[in-house]
This record gives C-alpha cells, sequence and structure tokens, in this order.
C-alpha cells in the first residue's frame, strides 16, 4: 500500500460524497415503502405532520425522467395567426382576416411557413398591394414605406420574440408548479415540447400551460340599454310570441329560447343562462349582423368562466354584458396572492396594483358605486362584483374559485404574466405511473444482467483480476448515481441503456490493462514490474477511446433533446467513473493483495 495513500483518500472522499448526495434518495424511498403500509387517513396525518421533512427530501432526490416515474408529454404551438392579426392592431379589416385564414389552411395542408403563405396569398390578390398598411413600428423602422419582405422579416422577427417569450413564460409557471426537473424545449418556428415528470393532474396542467393570463378590468353594460336589448334578441327569434312579454318561455320554435333559460329575478347586467354544450351556438346567434345592430353601442357578451347551480342540479353559465374596451389590464398588477374569507373560508386571490394602475382603479370604482365591474381572464368572466364604495389602494380580488388548487394556479398564471400569443396543443401523451414503474424494473433488469455477464466473464477469464474490475464496475454503478444526484441531473430510460453501455466501457479498460500484463509476465517480467508496466503501456489506449467517446457525449448533450441528452448526460458521468475506478480502484486493490504475496493474485 506504499504510494497509495492519497489515492485512498481521493477514493474514500468520492465514496463519502456519493452516499451524501444518495443518501436523500434512500431515505425518501424508505419512507414511500413505510407510508405504503399505511391506511389513507394515518398516510394523510404522516404527510402533514411531516411536510417539511419529506418537502426537503423530495427536492434532492435523485430525479427520475418521465419514461421512468410516469408524467404528461406536451407539444403546444404558437398561434401566430393570432399573434399576426393582433400586430396589426386597428389596422385590421376582413381583407386581413381572410388573408390569414387562407394562409393558415395552406400552411397547416402544405406543412410550410404560414408567414410565407401569407405573404404569398396576399401578393396573389394584388401584386401591388403594401402589407406596410397594416404593420408600423418605430423601433424597428418599419413604416409606410416598408418593402412586403421587410414586413415579412420584421413579423418573423415578433414571431420568434413571442415563442422565446412564451417558453420563458410556460417555464416560470411550471416552476411554480412545483414540478422536479421538467423540460422544455423549443421544436421548429412555433412549437415547444414540455415533459412534466411525475405530474398526474391533466386537466390542471392544461389550463395552466393554455391560459394566456390576459386579465382585464370592464365596466358593466349600461343596464338599461342591455335589458332592452336582450328582449328585442328575444323577439328577433320569435316574431309569433306575445311582444308584450318578450320573456314568455311558451312561445313556438325559438333558437334563444330552446338554449337559454331566463328568470324574472336576474340581474339586467346577465343576458341568460345556458348548459356549456349551448354555449357555442348561442354565441353564433347573437352574432348575425341583425342582432348586432340591436346591440347597445361599445358593448360585447362574455360567458362566466365557472358554472352555477339551477334546481335539478343543472349547471349553467351566465352570459354577462360588458364594454369592449378595458379599463385597465393585467399589465398593472404587481402582487397577487391566496387569501380567505374570514366568514366562509372560501379561497380568493387578492391582487395589488402599481402606482398608475391605482389611480386608474379608484377613479373606475368612484364613477361605478353600486354597479358591477367585471374581472375577465383570457375571455371569460371570473368575478362580477358590485362596487359598494370607492377603492383608493389599488387592490382587488378574485373570488368564487372552486378550491385552494385553482386559486394557486391562478395566482400563478398572473405573476408569471400574460402569453404574447394563444397556445394550442397540438400532441398530449400521459405516461402512468404503472408504465414508468415497468420502465425501472426493466431498466434494473437490463443493467443486472449486463453487469451479471460480464461479472462472470472476467472472473472466469481473469480470475482474481476479473473479481477486482467487478468490484470497481459496482462502485462505477453507484458513482455514476451519485454524480447525477449531485448536478440534479435526470435519469431517463435512455440514461440507463448510458450505464449499460459505461459496464461495457469499463470493462473494457480493464481487459487492455490485464492483457498487457499477462503479455508483460510472459516476457519474464516478475508480477509487481508486470503490473506496473500493464498499467502504465495501456493508459494512452484507454484515454484515447474515452476521450473520444467523451467528445461524442458532449455532442449529444449540447445539441440532443429529451431521451438523446439523458443518455448523453449518464454516459458523460459513466466515462469519468469508469476511468476512475478503472485505473485508480482496481490499482489499489491489486496492490494491496499483491503487497505481502505476488502469488495472491492471477490475471488468468
Amino acid at each position: 500500500m506504499q504510494g497509495n495513500g492519497f489515492k485512498l483518500g481521493v477514493i474514500a472522499a468520492f465514496f463519502a460524497l456519493t452516499l451524501f448526495y444518495l443518501s436523500p434518495t434512500i431515505i425518501w424511498n424508505l419512507e414511500q415503502r413505510k407510508m405504503s403500509t399505511f391506511t389513507e387517513e394515518v398516510r394523510t396525518q404522516y404527510e402533514m405532520d411531516n411536510a417539511e421533512k419529506l418537502s426537503n427530501l423530495k427536492e434532492k432526490i435523485l430525479s427520475l425522467g418521465l419514461d421512468l416515474q410516469g408524467g404528461m408529454h406536451v407539444t403546444l404551438e404558437v398561434g401566430t395567426p393570432q399573434l399576426i392579426l393582433e400586430l396589426a392592431g386597428s389596422n385590421r379589416d376582413s381583407e386581413l382576416d381572410e388573408v390569414v385564414q387562407l394562409a393558415q389552411e395552406v400552411a397547416e395542408e402544405n406543412d410550410t411557413d404560414f408567414i410565407d403563405e401569407m405573404q404569398l396569398e396576399f401578393e396573389r390578390r394584388d401584386p401591388d398591394a403594401r402589407l406596410s398598411r397594416y404593420y408600423r413600428s418605430e423601433s424597428q423602422d418599419i413604416t409606410r414605406r416598408s418593402t412586403n419582405d421587410e414586413i415579412v422579416a420584421f413579423l418573423k422577427i415578433q414571431r420568434d420574440a413571442a415563442l422565446d417569450r412564451a417558453i420563458e413564460i410556460i417555464r416560470t409557471r411550471v416552476d411554480r408548479f412545483g414540478v422536479t426537473e421538467p423540460s422544455i424545449v423549443k421544436q421548429g418556428q412555433s412549437r415547444i415540447v414540455v415533459e412534466l415528470p411525475g405530474v398526474d393532474d391533466e386537466e390542471r396542467v392544461r389550463n395552466l400551460l393554455k391560459g394566456t393570463a390576459r386579465l382585464e378590468f370592464r365596466t358593466g353594460a349600461d343596464a338599461q340599454d342591455f335589458s332592452n336589448f336582450r328582449n328585442r334578441a328575444i323577439e328577433f327569434y320569435n316574431v309569433e310570441a306575445d311582444s308584450s312579454d318578450s320573456l314568455n318561455l311558451s312561445g313556438p320554435s325559438n333558437a334563444l329560447l330552446e338554449r337559454m333559460s331566463f328568470i324574472q329575478t336576474q340581474s339586467p347586467y346577465v343576458f341568460g343562462y345556458a348548459i356549456a354544450e349551448d354555449t357555442a351556438a348561442i354565441i353564433d346567434l347573437l352574432s348575425t349582423s341583425d342582432i348586432q345592430r340591436l346591440m347597445p353601442r361599445n358593448t360585447v357578451v362574455l360567458w362566466g368562466s365557472r358554472s352555477l347551480n339551477f334546481e335539478g342540479g343543472v349547471e349553467q353559465f351566465a352570459l354577462y354584458g360588458v364594454r369592449d374596451n378595458a379599463e385597465l389590464t393585467g399589465e398593472v398588477i404587481e402582487e397577487a396572492s391566496i387569501q380567505f374569507d374570514p366568514t366562509t373560508n372560501v379561497p380568493e386571490v387578492s391582487m395589488g396594483m402599481n402606482s398608475e394602475g391605482a389611480r386608474v382603479w379608484s377613479r373606475i370604482t368612484g364613477a361605478n358605486i353600486g354597479k358591477p365591474i367585471a374581472i375577465v381572464l383570457d375571455g371569460y368572466v371570473v368575478s362580477y362584483p358590485n362596487v359598494s364604495t370607492k377603492i383608493t389602494g389599488g387592490n382587488s380580488s378574485i373570488t368564487g374559485l372552486e378550491n385552494v388548487a385553482e386559486a394557486e394556479d391562478l395566482v400563478n398564471i398572473l405573476l408569471s404574466g400574460a402569453l404574447p400569443a394563444p397556445l394550442r396543443i397540438m400532441e398530449e401523451r400521459t405516461v402512468g405511473a404503472t408504465l414508468g414503474e415497468s420502465s425501472i424494473q426493466a431498466g434494473f433488469r437490463s443493467v443486472l444482467f449486463g453487469l451479471s455477464i460480464v461479472a462472470i466473464f472476467m472472473i472466469v477469464y481473469y480470475r482474481t483480476g476479473g473479481g477486482v474490475a467487478d468490484l470497481a464496475l459496482l462502485l462505477n454503478i453507484i458513482f455514476i448515481l451519485g454524480i447525477l444526484a449531485g448536478f440534479k441531473a435526470t435519469l431517463t430510460l435512455p440514461g440507463m441503456a448510458g450505464i449499460v453501455l459505461t459496464i461495457g466501457m469499463a470493462v473494457d479498460a480493464n481487459v487492455l490493462i490485464f492483457d498487457r500484463i499477462r503479455e508483460e509476465q510472459r516476457g519474464g517480467k516478475t508480477m509487481k514490474a508486470a503490473i506496473s508496466a500493464g498499467y502504465a503501456n495501456a493508459m494512452s489506449a484507454i484515454i484515447d477511446a474515452n476521450v473520444t467517446t467523451g467528445f461524442v457525449a458532449l455532442i449529444l448533450m449540447s445539441f440532443g433533446v429529451g431521451p438523446i441528452k439523458g443518455f448523453a448526460v449518464t454516459l458523460l458521468a459513466g466515462i469519468a467513473c469508469s476511468l476512475f475506478s478503472a485505473i485508480v480502484i482496481t490499482r489499489v486493490v491489486i496492490d494491496y493483495l499483491t503487497r505481502n504475496n505476488t502469488e495472491a493474485v492471477s490475471f488468468g
């Protein structure tokens, strides 16, 4: 052991560090095994009593990928057509709407760039037409004189910026949601791939990812004018009904009365109520040109975001009348938090505004005492409270939330900011926990099988040297897991394949060393001299093989995504550990075995 003191210290330190980083994983699994024996009631109580401990452990455990622990895989697409229309602002017209719609259809059918298709369609209609009639930007030097190609380049820059901003917002939302080691990557020109390991509430995740978080504060419609509009709209669709009683539910065929419910005591700001299946059809009925001419000026109708319970357990949504322009937007919100009603203990979201928002909010509430103000999120009315007094502090709240989880998600969305464009779910896959467990078992069996075959071969072929190499292999796997845990990397199924590959590479290094030792012995050298010469002469070949493989792994880690990156990370850790175990650990053990008796070691 002379001269190996430093090496022993390094091995001991490395092993201790590995155990330190793996200990939370070990303790966590022991806790989960213990809790699996509890009843549901006891388990719930145990989790509450040990919430801080379990939370700290979960943050430090070795993270498993989507394929190992289950979760959700979602592909999102940024709504480029909606973004393009919004960028036009007040310059938008029906012709642009038609061009965008046709370009979208062609791009989806041919899998081409939507913005390029929009330019082609626009110029096809009129070769001399200028896109600059719709778009301006002083910062990007986009003026009335800009060419169509310059406008297209500008729109593509805006699309790329919107995609990057959407990724940033989604990452913030996911982090606040509490997902461990999520994967959020850009795909192509307008898509985002999101992998959320360990997530099982699919609907909640959908709402979290898709919600644009466009918060608006709108004043209610004029009560008298809106009530008159409601009556006239019903009369329009029921010309045979008695005009003296527009709420007569007994009239003959009436498209509105067939789909909507009306009550005599309903608010003058509510048009009516309908079940979810009829909401789209009702909006179509109220969007006709004849009905729109009856609509009061600067007024629109929006559905409530939550259903109301009526007699018989029927859940219906209210259709509210609000002003078409927002008085305030979510940009003024600086903070949001969950509060509980002191009387009912029902959760609500309290919001604080900046100084400018507080000033405008004070003016709005002061001018609308006794009237409602609609809080609109992503086009749906989430709250419609009556103003009882002027609010000067810039505070407001969203009530009517079902549970704490909904309140948490709403706070998350508000604090993360609004998406620059709507997101559409293009693909969604859910990996169940059972499938993840099966993947773990399959991966474990593959590692165990590969290790067993290699171990048997090494012992049979290299005798004592093979046994030493097998010990190094075992430590090698433990070191790899420790490195992954220490660097907060994620172990995936391809990563387990990387571990299997590492086993082969580690053995390859020992094969080179042991064969060189045998050659030196056949040349007449003593055992100790042959060992020294074997390690020295095999070193260059071992380093060359591992370094070249390491370069490939670095490239895969830099440019790969998802499973490829997981494989590369594990392979890099495996290369480092295999070099350490094959060169340092085996040498220390062999030196110890040959310290007093060189015949104690055989290399076959």
